[in-house]
This record gives C-alpha cells, sequence and structure tokens, in this order.
C-alpha cells in the first residue's frame, strides 16, 4: 500500500505547472512595458492638445481648477484623465524641476503620469528612461563589410560601401526606386 500513496503523492506534482514560489527581489508594482507604452500614447495625447492646455494648467491653483483645465481644453481625451489623475496632474505641474520648454512639458508629465499614482511620478520617469535605453540596445546590426574588386585594381573589404583606395562606392542598382528622385 504505500506505494500507491507515494505514486498519488507524485501525480499531484505536475510537470506543466509554473513554480510557486517568486524571483528574487521586491515585487515590481507596474510593468514596465506597459508603462512605457502608456506614457507613449500619453506624449501624444498632449502633443495634440497642449498649446490650448497649458495656459490654463499652468494657471490651475487646486485641483478643481485643473480638471476645469481638461473639461474645457482637452477634449475629447479628458475622461482618460479627469478626475480620476487631478490632483496627481495638480502635483506634477508644481513640481520645482518642471521643465520650461513646450516639448520637455509633454515628456515630463506624460512620463510622470504613466504610472497612475501607483508609482512615484520620478520612478515612472526612470521606469520610461529605463525601457526606452533598452530598446536601443537591442540586437541590431552596427556594421557590415562588402569585399570588392574595383576598377581601379584594388581587391578587398570596402570602407564605407566604397573602394578603400579610390573611394568609388558602391551602385546597388536600387538608386531609381526611390519615390522622390
Amino acid at each position: 500500500m504505500p506505494k500507491r500513496e507515494r505514486a498519488a503523492k507524485r501525480a499531484t506534482n505536475l510537470l506543466d505547472t509554473f513554480s510557486e514560489k517568486r524571483g528574487r527581489g521586491r515585487p515590481p508594482l507596474v510593468r514596465a512595458s506597459e508603462l512605457r507604452g502608456r506614457a507613449d500614447h500619453y506624449r501624444f495625447i498632449f502633443n495634440q492638445i497642449w498649446d490650448r492646455l497649458w495656459p490654463r494648467l499652468s494657471q490651475a491653483q487646486e485641483d478643481q481648477e485643473v480638471i476645469d483645465a481638461f473639461v474645457k481644453d482637452a477634449q475629447p481625451y479628458a475622461p482618460n484623465f479627469m478626475p480620476g489623475l487631478a490632483n496627481l496632474v495638480f502635483r506634477i505641474v508644481r513640481e520645482a524641476k518642471f521643465p520650461r520648454t513646450r516639448d520637455a512639458q509633454i515628456s515630463f508629465l506624460a512620463d510622470s503620469l504613466a504610472g497612475l499614482g501607483s508609482v512615484s511620478p520620478r520612478s515612472s520617469r526612470d521606469i520610461c528612461q529605463k525601457e526606452r535605453t533598452r530598446e536601443k540596445r537591442a540586437h541590431h546590426i552596427i556594421r557590415y563589410e562588402v569585399y570588392v574588386e574595383c576598377s581601379c585594381g584594388f581587391k578587398g573589404r570596402s570602407l564605407n560601401l566604397a573602394c578603400r583606395k579610390c573611394g568609388a562606392e558602391i551602385d546597388f542598382g536600387l538608386s531609381g526606386l526611390t519615390p522622390f528622385s
């Protein structure tokens, strides 16, 4: 009988289940890719409405004035932000390090709001920055080399897709395919 009990015990430990233990370190409050996607979406929205929204937003002295600014000047996007994020928007706009130029203000506010208050605005900006640098470091071709035999007599590797000796460029035959030529 003990063999059957052990067999039943083993059957409960299936191979296709995931580990119950979580990884090392503090668990993240938000998914970084999700936060970065939301920040990019907010940048797009703010870029469209910023010229109308910023004059009222910069003069706001309380949360209700922020809500009024969004309702009057940020249509049809106001329901995405108000009234839930009014206090957060007010705190971000009143930060001492809030930028002066239009594009920097849009980026700062969008990256700060992307955390939706579940992380601090500063942490939200840091997470967005890390995600953007991670995307830049993704695998891509840095340089490629071509072996050439030139009419000047040079045989060997090209330099920037041109002959190392005389500088004659390689013609791939694609110059006539560009729509603006």
